[in-house]
C-alpha cells in the first residue's frame, strides 16, 4: 500500500456510509495536526484496499527493512468496517489487550484481529472503547 494525494472527503462522499463518515469525524478530531492520508494498494492479505489513514509513523520491522506506515487506518470493506491501531500496550497490541471492551451490548461481536476490529454497523462496537485505543495510538506519536 502507498499513500496517494487523494482528497479523503472526496473518498468519503463517493463512499456515501454515515457509519464511516462519524468515525472519521471521530478519528480526525483525536489526529488534530496530522494529516488524514488516502492509502491505495494491496494489503497484507493480498487484496485492494482503499485506507484512510492518521499519523505518520515508521514501523520497524527487526531484520527486515522500516516500513512507512499510519498509526491508525479506517477502511469500508465489502461487508464491515475495519479500523486498525497499531499502538503497543505493555508488549501488546492495544486492540488485542482492551479486546473484551469492543462488544456494543447489541449482541454483534466485532471481530478482534491483533490491531484491527471489525463490524458490520458502528452500532455493533463500543464506540468509547474504540476510541479509548485510537487515543493510545494518538499518544504512542507524541511519546
Amino acid at each position: 500500500m502507498e499513500p496517494t494525494d487523494e482528497d479523503v472527503d472526496a473518498y468519503l462522499a463517493e463512499l456515501g456510509s454515515d457509519d464511516v463518515t462519524t468515525l472519521d469525524t471521530h478519528i480526525a478530531d483525536i489526529f488534530a495536526g496530522t494529516e488524514r492520508v488516502l492509502w491505495k494498494g494491496v494489503f497484507w492479505g493480498g487484496t485492494e484496499q482503499s485506507i484512510i489513514g492518521y499519523g505518520d509513523w515508521t514501523y520497524r520491522r527487526p531484520g527486515k527493512p522500516d516500513v512507512r506506515w499510519f498509526m491508525v487506518g479506517l477502511a469500508q470493506q465489502k461487508n464491515h468496517i475495519s479500523v486498525y491501531v497499531m499502538a503497543v500496550e505493555d508488549g501488546q497490541y492495544a486492540v488485542k489487550k482492551y479486546a473484551a471492551t469492543f462488544a456494543s451490548g447489541t449482541g454483534a461481536k466485532p471481530k478482534i484481529g491483533s490491531s484491527v476490529v471489525s463490524f458490520k454497523r458502528l452500532s455493533d462496537v463500543d464506540l468509547e472503547a474504540l476510541l479509548r485505543v485510537v487515543r493510545i495510538g494518538r499518544s504512542q506519536l507524541d511519546g
